[in-house]
């Protein structure tokens, strides 16, 4: 049973991932320093409350654990935040990645799967983005995580550090296997907002609609939380198996525009969104969609939740859920 450091375990995509490898006989164990994460989510996982930049007891609870990989989700991830504040996503993002490889090298331990963003690749020239697209983000978040890539390149180059890149687009929704869903405060994600604006009756503001899309709203790729859960796991499993690095854009392949999400919910709820049109917003790209192609071909890995009404349904039920049971 391999014994895998969750970092960032007690957040959104990293408690569904943690809930996951356990249920598939992976022992996983979780740091995390809930600043942003929730305990409610780690339901009896073995945990540590440890900030990542605290690189000595990280490399001795690594070596202590008996650790055999790591998947890293750590990270603040709000595009707009960091376009405020770049020193909090380069010290947070950045140096915290860093100071995890230094354990990991310390601990000897060789292999990582890398949350990573479609944020590197900024405002691309074409959509779908396959992975060898150019390199060029709009944002300080999507460079902080360019700046962990290019850094786990050459960790494998010289340190034999073998690593899965996964580059999430739109992570959503809510797994009814375990009682999990998006809990960020404060919440920056279209989805949670827009169902929070049908429950409380706030209007929700929508980031500009001129952009160079059919309805002038942004497109995004929406992907299931449990099938980024699942890509995690296949990384992890292909990376025992001795598979080489990589990196992989996790993804539907179908771009949904915020207009088009709009709808979405409101058949989803039955009810009218209310929501006023405000400025762009620094940092977001037009149009975002993943070719994942490479992802599904070499770890067989397959979205099962491909459609955007059954996403919005999940996400509504843990939304109400959550509005009759208080979290800690």
């Amino acid at each position: 049973m391999p014994r895998v450091l969750v970092t960032g375990g007690a957040g959104y995509i990293g408690s569904h991932t943690a809930h996951l490898l356990r249920s598939r006989d992976h022992h996983p164990v979780v740091v995390d320093d809930l600043s942003r994460g929730h305990a409610h989510n780690l339901d009896g996982l073995p945990f540590h409350r440890l900030n990542l930049r605290d690189t000595r007891a990280l490399a001795s609870l690594l070596k202590n654990e008996a650790i055999d990989a790591v998947i890293h989700f750590a990270a603040f991830i709000a595009v707009g935040e960091s376009t405020r504040a770049p020193e909090l996503y380069f010290a947070n993002n950045t140096a915290g990645s860093f100071s995890l490889l230094e354990a990991m090298a310390e601990a000897r331990i060789s292999r990582l799967v890398f949350s990573s963003t479609a944020a590197v690749y900024g405002d691309p020239d074409a959509v779908p983005i396959p992975e060898h697209a150019r390199i060029a983000p709009v944002s300080p978040y999507g460079e902080s995580k360019v700046m962990v890539e290019r850094a786990l390149y050459w960790m494998d180059k010289f340190r034999g550090l073998r690593s899965i890149v996964l580059r999430y687009f739109n992570a959503c929704g809510a797994d009814p296997e375990f009682p999990l869903g998006e809990e960020h405060d404060p919440e920056t994600h279209l989805i949670p907002l827009l169902l929070q604006a049908v429950l409380t009756g706030r209007p929700i503001t929508i980031f500009g609609d001129d952009y160079p899309t059919p309805d002038g709203t942004c497109i995004r790729d929406y992907i299931h939380v449990r099938d980024l859960a699942e890509a995690h796991v296949l990384a992890l499993d292909y990376l025992i198996a001795g598979g080489p690095s990589g990196a992989f854009n996790a993804g539907t392949g179908a771009g949904h525009s915020v207009r088009d999400v709009i709808r979405a919910v409101e058949d989803v709820t039955g009810a009218k969104v209310p929501y006023t049109i405000g400025p762009r917003r620094a940092g977001d790209p037009p149009s975002l969609v993943a070719d994942s192609s490479a992802l599904q071909r070499t770890l067989g890995w397959r979205p099962r939740y491909t459609s955007l009404h059954e996403i919005v349904d999940s996400a509504w039920r843990f939304a109400r859920r959550s509005t009759t049971s208080p979290a800690e």
